[in-house]
């Protein structure tokens, strides 16, 4: 896996970076920092990216278990610590799973798989922070 991160210039603290797949993604910083608040900081970018590794395995294990879902969202709230390396201390994750009699435990046997096992990011970020979680299930 290889991305390249650019500097878009001295004209602020933007940069674009492009992923081994061929994808465009633009990050910026505060207007405090010198950035223009024109796209994701870096580290939303680490938790979009955490969002996203967990909600994949969340939902390939329930389709593998044969249960009838139909979406799954998930929320991070995260804390950081207050002096450099500004790290993210406390992560809250909150899924809401949809779908058809889904069973409770089988969508939190999924998202503890996630966690423990599956989502590399997760499992990285949990050496720094603590993790908590809470799972909504919506029936349609």
């Amino acid at each position: 896996m290889e991305v390249k991160v650019s500097w878009n210039g001295p004209s602020g603290m933007s940069f674009r970076a492009q992923t081994g797949s061929g994808h465009m993604v633009t990050m910026d910083g505060a207007p405090e920092g010198g950035g223009h608040n024109l796209a994701p900081r870096p580290m939303e970018m680490v938790l979009l990216g955490t969002g996203g590794c967990t909600a994949y395995d969340v939902v390939l294990i329930l389709k593998r278990g044969r249960a009838d879902v139909r979406g799954c969202d998930v929320t991070l709230q995260a804390e950081r610590a207050e002096t450099d390396p500004k790290v993210f201390t406390k992560i809250n994750f909150h899924f809401v799973v949809t779908g058809r009699d889904l069973k409770p435990e089988a969508v939190e046997r999924a998202v503890s798989l996630s966690h423990d096992k599956y989502c590399s990011a997760s499992i990285m970020l949990a050496k720094t922070a603590e993790f908590t979680h809470s799972v909504e299930i919506v029936e349609v």
